[in-house]
């Protein structure tokens, strides 16, 4: 199945929620873990204001917390983000 966003919309892979913090402790499913806010582009819409930003599919970004609409196909977890609620690129040194 493909997902095809559309006007200023992306669709965004999130970055998997971290089973363990820093210190080594393991957090049960039940445990309020903090939300991911970065993930990687998999799909652009066609919208101009998006096309202003240039952003491309496979880039990593950053984006508001609570944006978006959260979806889920099959046991994998997308979002759907407006163009405004991308707010930096992670870019790989």
């Amino acid at each position: 199945m493909n997902i095809r966003p559309l006007g200023d919309r992306i669709l965004v892979k999130p970055q998997a929620e971290e089973e363990k913090t820093a210190s080594g402790i393991f957090l049960p499913d039940t445990a309020d873990k903090e939300k991911k806010a970065q993930g990687e582009i998999l799909a652009l819409g066609n919208g101009e204001k998006l096309a202003k930003l240039g952003l491309s599919v496979g880039m990593k970004v950053l984006f508001k917390k609570w944006g978006g609409e959260e979806i889920k196909i099959g046991d994998v977890d997308f979002k759907i983000l407006d163009h405004v609620d991308v707010i930096a690129v992670i870019e790989q040194n």
